[in-house]
């Protein structure tokens, strides 16, 4: 990959999952998130961003449009928004008139990134009552919601708030779906490479070659997931880096069981284990300029436009540290 000699050559921004970690409770974390995004606005951050799940007692960003309007009273400048909604969750109408709102209370700083996934295991879709085939009108449900947010494509029906306030939209994907959707439609292109590695490359040529311009967007805009795992020394981040493994294993691997230390060992030395390293792949590690570096080679092997960062330690102070550590502003 080609090295770059400009300490940020893009901009950088954050995905927030608003953790609730071990001992804390919901409103714990939720107060981390809001503090985050404060210090990721004194430190040059572009954006932060809030995903949809569901069902998960660590993750408190199910209500996503709520925890951005909370969020968006505790800051000043910093661009909020969804990373992302699961639209086949809502009814587009719905989403318009939340976004909308959260648009007139706070112009010019919020986003709103669409998926088509449940964001949830099976049992909970049916608690959503999202039908079986939700995902199959994502694309016709993007349309309708941009109409909603612009001029109504359906008569007699307008979203207020929402209309007219063109809240802009980005398309999120891990697929080549994403990335051909995105360029259809003329809207940026969020890709989850830190999490899911496999199509970046071919994703991205792919909406890059095929983009068609559109009253939201000129040129095409391509916005990379990546892991950061900074520390004031190498021997600390390798550390951390660790305990994140061995974490992923007992999340993805130890379906309920409670692992010992010999299990997850065991399981690392074997396709569990290199399933989550794969899951990894995209994690710089190290101190702040050897992180820094790494991000400036990933953002040209991404072909990206913007990196968001996702602070992958298990420990809160850590997590923190990283995103300090490489921000803008550092």
């Amino acid at each position: 990959m080609t090295d770059v000699t400009q300490p940020n050559d893009v901009p950088l921004s954050i995905l927030d999952l608003a953790q609730v970690l071990s001992g804390e409770s919901v409103a714990d974390g939720l107060a981390a998130t809001v503090s985050l995004a404060r210090n990721a606005e004194r430190w040059g951050y572009r954006r932060v961003w809030y995903a949809e799940h569901h069902n998960m007692p660590t993750i408190a960003s199910s209500a996503t449009a709520v925890l951005i309007a909370h969020v968006a009273a505790h800051t000043s400048t910093i661009r909020l928004g969804a990373g992302g909604v699961m639209l086949p969750n809502h009814a587009p109408l719905v989403i318009a008139e939340q976004f909308g709102t959260l648009a007139e209370l706070h112009p010019d700083r919020i986003d709103l990134g669409l998926g088509r996934a449940p964001g949830t295991d099976q049992t909970t879709v049916r608690a959503l009552r999202r039908t079986p085939g939700a995902a199959d009108t994502f694309p016709s449900d993007v349309q309708e919601l941009q109409g909603f947010l612009g001029e109504s494509i359906i008569a007699g029906v307008a979203a207020t708030p929402g209309a007219g306030t063109k809240v802009p939209l980005f398309i999120l994907g891990s697929s080549m779906f994403g990335a051909q959707l995105a360029a259809a439609l003329g809207l940026p292109y969020a890709f989850a490479s830190h999490f899911a590695p496999d199509a970046l490359e071919a994703a991205v040529a792919t909406y890059r070659r095929d983009f068609q311009p559109s009253q939201q967007l000129a040129e095409p805009y391509v916005i990379a997931g990546a892991g950061v795992i900074a520390a004031d020394t190498e021997d600390e981040a390798r550390r951390l880096f660790e305990l994140t493994r061995r974490a992923r294993v007992k999340t993805f691997l130890g379906r309920g069981r409670t692992l010992t230390d010999d299990d997850v060992e065991l399981l690392l030395e074997g396709p569990g284990g290199a399933q989550v390293d794969h899951m990894l792949r995209y994690t710089g590690v190290g101190t702040g300029p050897q992180v820094r570096d790494w991000m400036r080679r990933f953002a040209v092997h991404a072909d990206a436009d913007e990196l968001i960062l996702v602070s992958s330690a298990v420990d809160r102070t850590a997590a923190v540290r990283a995103l300090e550590l490489v921000a803008p502003a550092g």
